[in-house]
């Protein structure tokens, strides 16, 4: 039950490109750092896009690899992120450099890692003109191998936190930081990502943001439209990218979707433990509860992305990588006061903070350093480099 009342099949309405017609330019922002394996999807996909005069961006943070060459190969505009300054971190400061060199009135914000299939665009700009506001979309999960399936849960439960109707009373209403449509003026008018130039979950924080300037916001699911492969790379960038929010996003949502999520979730552990109570009274209500909570999950994954066809049924197993995940945050953010990504140490916080006692929050409290504990700036004498 809990399942239902926070799952909403909210996708965007389809729109035929000949039928729609917009006012003014939309210009595209990309941040990318180390993305090479991730652009040809995004950047072709975009080529097939019916749409005429679109003003794209691609953002170099900093990248160690062929991101900035592939992106040219394009013919897309390249800009190098410039150094980064105290109280930022890198991907609100990428995506800052972008919008400033921007042409267009429109914003759309796209992970490096996302997929659009075609008329997506025009789907998207054309909801968000029907509805007014800032419009996000949680992008359908695409996965190939095993590792990346176990993300199952890990993505229902994200998917839950945005679909919730008890978001759209929530203050600190999130947005899904993968894809994001709004227009300058609205964006400005909430500060942009300068107002949370400092947080980790930036796009948690900017929703807050256009919330507290009184934009609403609308939240979709991208099945059918807008898709990503997460975590190519591996399991470990799989953790770590989970692991990053996992924590730290909780306090974000309504104490409500929190309770449902909660009791949704336990429900789902009691339920696998079945097979341990076979052959006593327990069993049979046991099994009847793991048949219900399968036959919802494989309901949800249809709008949620591929985990495979056997994985929904044994969802077991991707629950104990969930739980693994929340361990691994709890600790990275409770002992250490940092989360790892993409080869670096994010300060959050705690024990190995500054001293701000915070998240940073556009403070400087948030300090981006190497594995070794080697800061940036110290390392190449820029000031620092986004991560």
């Amino acid at each position: 039950g809990g399942g239902f009342l926070l799952f909403r099949r909210n996708t965007v309405p389809r729109e035929n490109g000949g039928m729609f017609r917009m006012d003014g330019q939309p210009s595209v922002i990309i941040p990318a750092r180390n993305e090479e394996s991730n652009l040809p999807y995004l950047l072709g996909s975009l080529q097939v896009q019916s749409m005429e005069g679109l003003d794209l961006i691609v953002v170099d943070d900093h990248s160690e690899d062929r991101t900035r060459a592939i992106a040219e190969s394009f013919g897309v505009n390249v800009i190098a992120s410039p150094p980064l300054p105290s109280g930022w971190t890198g991907k609100n400061w990428a995506v800052t450099t972008g919008c400033k060199a921007a042409k267009g009135d429109i914003l759309i914000f796209l992970d490096a890692d996302v997929r659009l299939a075609p008329n997506s665009l025009i789907s998207l700009l054309a909801a968000r003109e029907r509805m007014g506001g800032v419009l996000s979309v949680v992008p359908y999960h695409q996965t190939e191998r095993f590792y990346e399936r176990l993300s199952l849960i890990p993505n229902l439960l994200g998917l839950f936190a945005f679909t919730s109707p008890m978001e759209r009373r929530n203050p600190a209403q999130g947005l899904y930081g993968a894809c994001i449509v709004a227009t300058r003026e609205d964006y400005e008018r909430a500060g942009g990502h300068e107002g949370v130039k400092g947080e980790l979950l930036d796009d948690l924080g900017l929703g807050a943001r256009f919330r507290e300037a009184g934009i609403a916001i609308h939240n979709y699911i991208g099945h059918g439209l807008v898709s990503f492969r997460m975590y190519p790379g591996g399991i470990r960038s799989e953790v770590e990218g989970f692991s990053k929010g996992a924590v730290l996003s909780t306090s974000k949502l309504s104490p409500w979707t929190t309770l449902l999520v909660a009791i949704w979730l336990i429900g789902l552990a009691v339920s696998e433990s079945a097979p341990f109570f076979l052959g006593t009274q327990w069993g049979i209500p046991l099994g009847i509860a793991y048949v219900l909570y399968t036959a919802q999950i494989y309901y949800f994954v249809r709008y949620t992305g591929m985990f495979g066809r056997w994985l929904p049924a044994i969802h077991g197993i991707s629950t104990l990588f969930f739980l693994f995940v929340m361990l691994y945050s709890v600790i990275q953010v409770t002992f250490f006061g940092r989360v790892a990504w993409k080869g670096r140490a994010v300060q959050v916080g705690g024990k190995r903070g500054d001293g701000a006692g915070g998240k940073g929050r556009g403070d400087g409290g948030d300090s981006e350093t190497k594995g070794t504990g080697e800061t940036e700036a110290a390392r190449d004498g820029t000031g620092g480099r986004p991560s």
